[in-house]
């Protein structure tokens, strides 16, 4: 497998731009406020604007940028956990109107390419779940079973014998669809900036305040009626602190890798692709003019919780090779993926005038396109068909109280831990340009970098989230918490929560 240098972007932010949007630099009142410019919040700024209503969005980075520009885009209806598995946990009608959920969230997206002209790639491809090649597992009875209840609830979903391509027993899925992400969140962000309604770039929300309702950011004040949270890992906001770390212990921050590159065309039916793996692959590719080209990911693992980081994309490009003839890689990158205690996303409201998503695993591209559907609702006071499936107070748990510990036992695992592990370095001269370390200055703990030019940034290694200590990723340059999976830049700022507030600077 030829292999150059590889870019360390994700291939949608090296092949297309977004508009750039101002600063917030003045108060303003509007009907209501999104925090955070992905999938969810984008979504859902379009659609209460075209609903009448006036909106302000703010991120604290680029619009469209971090978790929505690291997805691999797969728009699908098949969720991550067993169609079979859903029925057996939570009864055939909730099982069905999840996958429901998830098929009106592709035909939004439809609508909205449509009537704004997105030049976003828009493409309906089948979808399909297969064994592992060259695995040693017959599933054939797993995929007959699970591809009769799919169909049986009316999804369009059938046994094959030979998946095309891999040649092993699988599912296909029709209707299911691709884009491509940014130019597609672009395309949104243009429609809404506007007639009253507002897009606003690195402005970050220290604040929501409850009377009267409004949003603070880097010095003013956005009056609204409501305010939707729309950042991967949802902020406090206004809710009692005790209620938001308790959804917080619910979630399980994941990362994933992917790899892109190109294959000589026809070499992969254009498609979407997940194998049966723990964890799991998938793959999708898109047909190029001169040849095609394939995403591929997988390797994933709770965020801050793998020693060689590096390693894990070697592993998925020797995967990619071994699978994929002829693939010359151009990309690497990788992103968060959230996992839940019960299966599915929480997505309502949280406290009185406040409104969050997460917990999307698999499948953000289509729960956050439902989270703006629902977010619409709320504001209107319509009642949603999915309100009380995934409302983020539910109570009942995937078996049990069992798997709940099980996922949470990692938190005082690692605080204990790490108060008792030694630093990684004595002294600042063995941390190397662009290498982080947690080296011990004048007693103490320290999160140290040193960038390509030599600077040297000196923080605190405690999360400010809850305490953990922070671990340096090698190969995304961030400093990752294994507690709860906030990110922070080489430089101390936050990159993604459940941390709202930058490391502390140490010099």
């Amino acid at each position: 497998m030829p292999k150059a240098e590889l870019e360390t972007q994700s291939y949608w932010e090296a092949t297309s731009t977004v508009s750039r949007f101002p600063r917030l630099d003045r108060d303003l009142t509007v009907d209501v406020a999104v925090v955070g410019a992905g999938i969810t919040g984008l979504t859902a700024a379009y659609l209460l604007k075209r609903s009448g209503r006036t909106v302000a969005v703010i991120d604290r980075r680029r619009c469209g940028g971090v978790d929505s520009s690291m997805t691999t885009a797969h728009v699908t209806c098949v969720t991550d956990t067993d169609l079979g598995e859903l029925v057996k946990h939570f009864g055939r009608d909730h099982a069905w109107a999840v996958w429901d959920a998830g098929l009106a969230a592709i035909e939004q997206i439809d609508r909205i390419v449509q009537a704004e002209e997105a030049d976003c790639e828009w493409t309906w491809v089948p979808g399909y779940k297969h064994a592992v090649p060259g695995g040693a597992n017959d599933e054939r009875e797993r995929f007959e079973r699970e591809a009769k209840t799919a169909a049986d609830l009316g999804f369009e979903a059938r046994y094959v014998e030979q998946v095309p391509f891999f040649g092993v027993p699988g599912i296909e899925y029709g209707g299911q669809a691709k884009f491509h992400p940014r130019k597609y969140l672009a395309a949104l962000a243009k429609a809404i900036d506007g007639d009253g309604s507002f897009v606003f770039e690195h402005t970050e929300s220290t604040e929501v305040t409850d009377t009267p309702l409004s949003v603070c950011a880097d010095g003013h004040t956005i009056s609204c009626g409501h305010v939707v949270i729309a950042t991967h890992t949802p902020l406090v906001g206004k809710t009692n602190l005790v209620s938001a770390l308790g959804l917080q212990t619910k979630l399980y921050l994941y990362t994933s890798y992917a790899v892109g590159g190109r294959l000589p065309s026809g070499t992969v039916p254009e498609a979407l692709y997940w194998d049966t793996a723990d964890p799991y692959h998938y793959l999708r590719v898109d047909a190029r003019r001169d040849f095609d080209y394939a995403i591929f990911g997988g390797e994933d693992h709770k965020t801050g919780q793998a020693d060689d980081t590096a390693a894990c994309f070697r592993a998925l490009e020797e995967q990619a090779a071994r699978l994929l003839p002829g693939l010359t890689l151009t990309h690497q990158w990788s992103g968060q993926v959230i996992e839940t205690n019960d299966g599915l996303p929480f997505i309502g409201q949280s406290s009185e005038g406040q409104f969050i998503a997460t917990g999307f695993a698999g499948n953000g591209m289509t729960f956050g396109t439902l989270a703006g559907i629902m977010a619409r609702d709320w504001v209107a006071g319509v009642r949603n068909p999915w309100a009380d499936l995934f409302d983020p107070s539910r109570t009942k748990l995937r078996g049990g109280t069992w798997n709940y510990l099980k996922e949470n036992i990692d938190y005082p695992y690692y605080l204990l831990r790490d108060r008792f592990t030694g630093p990684e370095a004595r002294t600042l001269r063995e941390v190397r340009r662009g290498e982080g370390k947690i080296v011990e200055v004048d007693g103490e703990k320290r999160a140290v970098y040193r960038s390509e030019s030599g600077k040297v940034v000196q923080l605190s290694p405690i999360c400010t989230h809850m305490g953990c200590e922070v671990r340096w990723n090698d190969a995304e340059h961030t400093w990752d918490c294994p507690c709860h999976g906030s990110r922070f830049t080489p430089s101390g700022g936050v990159l993604a929560g459940p941390a709202e507030t930058a490391l502390e600077k140490k010099v």
